[in-house]
């Protein structure tokens, strides 16, 4: 488990591949009321993991930070959304 808190990552877009500078995330599908069950993964030593409720398939990019994502805006923060 990571030592700071897993990113929830949204796919509003809906983009095929999402990079990301992170190897474990929760994906929602789109942001609520669209979500889906949040599911938890964890790509371990590999550089991509396919989302088994929408098919985004999330790529690991070490040129990016943990709180970037291309396409941007993928990141969401759980406090914004329930103000």
């Amino acid at each position: 488990m990571a030592s700071s808190p897993v990113p929830h990552l949204a796919n509003d877009q809906g983009v095929e591949k999402i990079f990301i500078g992170v190897r474990e995330l929760n994906c929602m599908g789109a942001r609520p009321p669209f979500d889906h069950p949040h599911v938890y993964l964890d790509m371990g030593d590999d550089g991509q993991i396919l989302c088994p409720y929408c098919s985004t398939l999330y790529i690991y990019d070490p040129r990016l930070s943990t709180d970037q994502s291309d396409p941007a805006g993928c990141l969401v923060s759980l406090v914004e959304d329930a103000a």
